[in-house]
This record gives structure tokens, C-alpha cells and sequence, in this order.
């Protein structure tokens, strides 16, 4: 089994990576945005729990992510290991998730801080062309995502392995630096 934490501004290239890793290592990618629509779309009573902030523009509780997340690291897929994209972005988050992995008996392996400039990450953002991707939301974005993540990756510092890799080159030049550091841990 090999869990991993995925950590990295809006922009990365944590998408593009995540799927690599995903069909390498045969791990689940776990997305807790896309997790938080799937129960909702499915019906279930986390996902109508969930709703019920969500219609009212309030951010989904902690704990029901927890709950979610706890669900799901336990499905088939999950055998080999999953990768938490978008989780813990929070230190509460993160001290809640160690308990639930405990209490599961399993543990985080590393943690892969993917980062770039700044001005790469505009660049890139801009030219997604999304309506939101103005240079004024995208800084914004990017100080919300480094007070939040700082604090998390202080968190598990002692704890992993954490691998920082910058986002420079193509896809496949970063996937490399990537897999080579996942490979020397994986043995």
C-alpha cells in the first residue's frame, strides 16, 4: 500500500501528474471536490448532507469530509494505496485525517509539494482561458493556497517524506523527477 498527499498551487500541474502517478503506481486519485459531487450526484446521505451547506454558498464542514473521505480510502481501488488531491488543505484537516488513518491502520508515505513561480502559474491559469482565471483571483488564489498549505506541510514534516518538486519543463520532464523519487521510496 502506498498513500500519498498532493500538495500544489492552482495552476501546477496537479491534474496532469496525478494521472501519471495513478496509472504507474495503480493508486486511486482522490479528489475531494470531485468525491463531494460524486455523493451528491449519487444521492447518498453524506452527499445530501453536503448539499445543504453547498445551496447555501456555506463551505462543507470538516468533519463531513473526513466522513466522506473515510468512506472512500476504504473502496477496492483503494488496496494499493490513493493519492489526496485538494487534502487536508487545513491543519485541523490534517491532524483529523492521521486519526481516521490510524484507526484504518494505514499511514501517509509521502507528501509531493509541487510548485512553480508565480508568474508561471498566471501564465498557465491565463491561458486555461476560464472565466475566474483573472491575474487578480489567480494571486489570490495562490496566497490563500500558501497560508493554507504552509502550516500543513510544517504538519507532517517530521512525519514523511516530503518531496518537493518544481513544475518547469514539460509533463513529462517533471513526471520523471517525480516517479524517480517515488521509486527510491517504494523499495
Amino acid at each position: 500500500m502506498f498513500n500519498i498527499i498532493f500538495i500544489g498551487a492552482p495552476g501546477v500541474g496537479k491534474g496532469t501528474q496525478s494521472a501519471f502517478i495513478e496509472k504507474d503506481y495503480s493508486i486511486a486519485h482522490i479528489a475531494t471536490g470531485d468525491m463531494l459531487r460524486k455523493n451528491i450526484e449519487d444521492g447518498t446521505n453524506l452527499g445530501k448532507t453536503a448539499k445543504s451547506y453547498m445551496d447555501k454558498g456555506e463551505l462543507v464542514p470538516d468533519s463531513l469530509v473526513i466522513d466522506m473521505l473515510s468512506e472512500r480510502i476504504q473502496k477496492d481501488d483503494c488496496k494499493n494505496g490513493f493519492m489526496l488531491d485538494g487534502f487536508p488543505r487545513t491543519m485541523e484537516q490534517a491532524k483529523e485525517l492521521d486519526k481516521i488513518l490510524a484507526k484504518l491502520n494505514h499511514k501517509i508515505d509521502a507528501i509531493i509539494d509541487i510548485y512553480a513561480s508565480d508568474e508561471i502559474i498566471i501564465k498557465r491559469l491565463l491561458n486555461r482561458g476560464r472565466a475566474d482565471d483573472n491575474e487578480e483571483t489567480i494571486k489570490n488564489r495562490i496566497k490563500v493556497f500558501e497560508s493554507q498549505s504552509k502550516p500543513v506541510l510544517d504538519f507532517y514534516k517530521d512525519k514523511v517524506k516530503i518531496i518537493k518538486i518544481e513544475s518547469v519543463g514539460t509533463p513529462e520532464e517533471v513526471y520523471a523527477k517525480i516517479k524517480k523519487e517515488l521509486d527510491i521510496l517504494k523499495k
